[in-house]
This record gives structure tokens, sequence and C-alpha cells, in this order.
């Protein structure tokens, strides 16, 4: 592992240990697809409503914010998984389109993904026989 630093002065790292690195597949991809998502949506989850708590953020430069905004919490999230990216994209359509709901539109997704979960759960064992393609 290495690090280097862009044109604009941030930080990178190269990674050499590609081969030692392993990608998943079939329902253990999804299962830590639909865990990733979870995970988004329960962390806005605590900032809604009346009784939401504010979320303490700090930038990479040490600029500290105190929001419980979701559309803010997701701007600041730094996510590297593909469904995390989604959720984020997801608040910013909603927040382009309507000008409020982030945090609502998140927290329904990952709503849907706990039943999606339990629904490939199920279908699993179902049908352990069976492949999916």
């Amino acid at each position: 592992m290495a690090l280097a630093f862009d044109e604009f002065g941030r930080p990178f790292i190269i990674l050499r240990e590609q081969e030692q690195k392993t990608r998943l597949r079939g329902l253990d991809a999804q299962k830590a697809n639909i865990a990733s998502g979870k995970a988004v949506a329960r962390i806005l989850r605590t900032s809604l409503g009346p009784k939401g708590m504010d979320k303490m953020l700090q930038s990479p430069d040490g600029d500290v914010t105190i929001t419980n905004d979701g559309a803010t919490i997701l701007e600041q999230m730094d996510v590297d998984n593909q469904i995390a990216k989604l959720m984020v994209e997801l608040s910013r359509s909603q927040d382009y389109e309507i000008g409020d709901g982030t945090t609502g539109v998140v927290v329904m997704a990952g709503a849907l993904l706990e039943q999606a979960e339990k629904a490939v759960g199920t279908w699993n064992s179902s049908y352990p026989n069976c492949r999916r393609i």
C-alpha cells in the first residue's frame, strides 16, 4: 500500500494487494449490498422527526458541521459501496425534484431493503436446489 497525492493535493491510496482481494458473488453480494444500504438508512433514521438527533460531521480538512438535515449528512458522507452511493443519489434527486423529504426517501428505501433481505432469505431456503443466474 502506498500513499500518493493528486493534482489538487488530495491523498489517495494505491493498493498493491489486488490479487489477494476477493469478489463477492451471488447471494453473498446481494446480502452485502443490502446491508450497506440499510446502514446508510439507519444513520439517517435517528435524525428524523421532532426528537431527531443532530449529527456532528467532520470533513477531511477539519471543518465541523452539526446538522440533522438528511441531505447535508449524505453530502458529507464518504461512501465506497455502490448501493450506498445510490442512496446518496436518491437523496440528491429528491432534493432536486421536490426540495424536501430527502431523509424520508432514504429511510423508506432502507425499509424496502429490509423486506428484500427477508425475501432473499426466504427464496434461498424455499428452493435450496435451484441455482440463481
